[in-house]
Formats: structure tokens, C-alpha cells, sequence
């Protein structure tokens, strides 16, 4: 579900020290992207994690129940030991975490898999998002051996799908009253991305693009 990969990844870096007397170790940047970087998401992220997901705007477009930290740290856990799905931290060039992006429902034989997103919320309407978006499905189709790449969300999040359409993805349909939410019914979109789509693409590529601090 969009908001506003698999082990094979190589080529990772050291991310760039933090700022402003930030503790945090650096961050291991695995993917670059325009203006943003991919790093895996690990336990110790879950507070972010947790905060975006209690955003009542990503909580009202995106349909999200809320959790516990302690729900939010074990579902982590669970899902960095799943072999189909792959998830990530944006992050901006100086290292600020700015939200998650997953590579999820892998299928190597079919060659598909969804993408989802969450930015958090002072981070939204500044292009972070397709760019994330563009960063995940270069690596989906550059190093994975994708066809198809999914993306579903509320018919009503025209945020979502403005960024998702930005990136390529064609709505392919709707499925209709397939979301229960605060009482109500929410028709759902189905966009995807197929390889040959993304072959058309006159953007750089990930790969193309400068690495940051270089």
C-alpha cells in the first residue's frame, strides 16, 4: 500500500556521519536514488517506523490500524527473516531518515512484487517520494528479475497516485469496496509497472546517478 528487496543488493556504502551531534550510528546505504538513498530498515527503527504510522493522515489514506512499538519492533523482526520482501529507510543526502519503502509479495519465478511506501509527514510534497519510488523499482527491474511491479492504494489518495503516476505506474483498474476503514467502504486502485514501461523510461537510472558525498 502506497502513502503520499531482495539479498542480492550490492555495491553498499558506508552512509554519511549524522548531523548535529546525532548519535546514531551511520546508516549502511545500500541504493541510491535522485536526491535520496535506501538503507535496509533494521529493529532499532521501529520508533520512526511507529511514529509515521500514527500519523492521522497515513492512518485515514493509507487505512492503517494502529500499533504498539512493541507490535511495530516484532512485525520488523518477522518481516527481516521473510525472503519475499525487502525493506528500506529513505533517507536524505546529510542521512535524515524520512521514511520506509518496501519491496514486498516477491515472486522470482513470476518475476512480480508490490511496493510500498510511508514518508513522513514533513517530508511529503518535496518530490522524496517518486524519488524513492523510482530508486526501488530501478532496483526491482536493474537487479531483480522483475516483470511486473504492483502498487495499491485508496482511489480517494490522490497524493499517492500522483507520485505513483510520476514514476511510471498505469492504473489498471479498480477494486471496489475492498477497504474497511472508520466505517466506511473505499473503492481501491491498482497500478503496475512492467518492465518493458520502465525500459521506456528516459530518466536516469539509479546507476547513472551520482553517489552522494563523491
Amino acid at each position: 500500500m502506497v502513502e503520499d528487496v531482495a539479498e542480492t543488493v550490492v555495491g553498499c556504502v558506508a552512509g554519511q556521519e549524522p548531523e548535529d551531534g546525532d548519535a546514531r550510528s551511520p546508516r549502511e546505504v545500500c541504493w541510491q536514488g535522485r536526491g535520496v538513498a535506501l538503507a535496509p530498515l533494521d529493529v532499532d527503527d521501529a520508533e520512526l517506523v511507529h511514529v509515521w504510522r500514527a500519523d492521522p493522515v497515513a492512518a485515514h489514506e493509507v487505512g492503517m490500524w494502529p500499533r504498539s512499538l512493541s507490535a511495530v519492533r516484532e512485525r520488523i523482526e518477522r518481516d527481516r527473516d521473510e525472503h519475499d520482501r525487502d525493506d528500506f529507510l529513505v533517507l536524505l543526502p546529510d542521512g535524515t531518515p524520512i521514511g520506509h519503502i518496501a519491496l514486498t509479495d516477491q515472486d522470482l519465478v513470476d518475476g512480480t512484487a508490490e511496493i510500498m511506501l510511508m514518508l513522513d509527514p514533513g517530508h511529503r510534497g518535496q518530490g522524496h517520494g517518486a524519488a524513492a519510488v523510482d530508486a526501488l523499482v530501478d532496483l526491482a527491474f536493474g537487479e531483480l528479475p522483475m516483470h511486473r511491479v504492483q502498487a495499491v492504494t485508496h482511489t480517494t489518495n490522490t497524493a499517492a497516485l500522483g507520485v505513483l503516476a510520476k514514476a511510471g505506474f498505469v492504473q489498471e483498474g479498480v477494486r471496489r469496496s475492498a477497504c474497511l476503514h472508520r466505517g466506511r467502504r473505499y473503492d481501491v486502485s491498482v497500478l503496475a509497472l512492467l518492465r518493458d514501461e520502465w525500459q521506456a523510461l528516459t530518466r536516469p537510472r539509479s546507476w547513472d546517478l551520482p553517489v552522494a558525498g563523491q
